[in-house]
């Protein structure tokens, strides 16, 4: 199965997010745009693999505190628009003792560098390839409490993450 690990986002994070979005395709930006139920950030993509309950278990070995997430920005990587967050050394901190632990415990996962941003558009194009518009990026702020394991399917009408299991925070 296909998996990775995340921090998925309260109701919140989610409206500021969709709104975007919406402003987005009023102003004529096309593109495959992610579902609100599949906004997440990404700490860590494992891929293919099938012991979910060994990586919760590489997972419940981290330590976890709390922290502030603040969106922050929006950019592309090629036809991928997302939305960014500030600078978070807490986040930054914990992504680098989850991937090593991961690595030690001999879990494949992908190693390029952690950028953290939610992936609003795939394949974007805004009038015949014009810059996408980026005013008004959205706004919020939330307090990362639990980290998630997800399986991502792909569905009818794209792709499907269900959790697997998650953990919370230890403070």
């Amino acid at each position: 199965m296909r998996l990775f690990i995340a921090i998925n986002f309260n109701e919140k994070i989610l409206n500021a997010l969709t709104g975007f979005q919406k402003g987005l395709k009023d102003r004529g930006v096309k593109g495959n745009f992610s579902k609100s139920e599949n906004l997440h950030i990404t700490l860590a993509f494992i891929g293919e693999y099938d012991d979910p309950d060994r990586i919760l278990e590489v997972m419940e070995q981290v330590t976890f505190a709390p922290f502030d997430i603040n969106l922050e920005g929006v950019g592309c990587f090629g036809d991928i628009f997302w939305a960014g967050l500030s600078e978070n050394k807490a986040l930054a901190g914990y992504v680098k003792r989850l991937r090593n632990e991961l690595a030690k415990q001999d879990i494949p996962f992908d190693k390029k560098r952690f950028s953290p941003h939610i992936t609003l558009i795939r394949k974007a194009d805004y009038r015949g390839g014009e810059m996408i518009p980026a005013e008004n990026p959205p706004k919020g702020r939330m307090m990362a409490t639990k980290v998630s394991l997800m399986k991502s399917e792909r569905g009818k009408h794209g792709m499907i993450y269900t959790e697997l299991g998650n953990i919370q925070s230890s403070i």
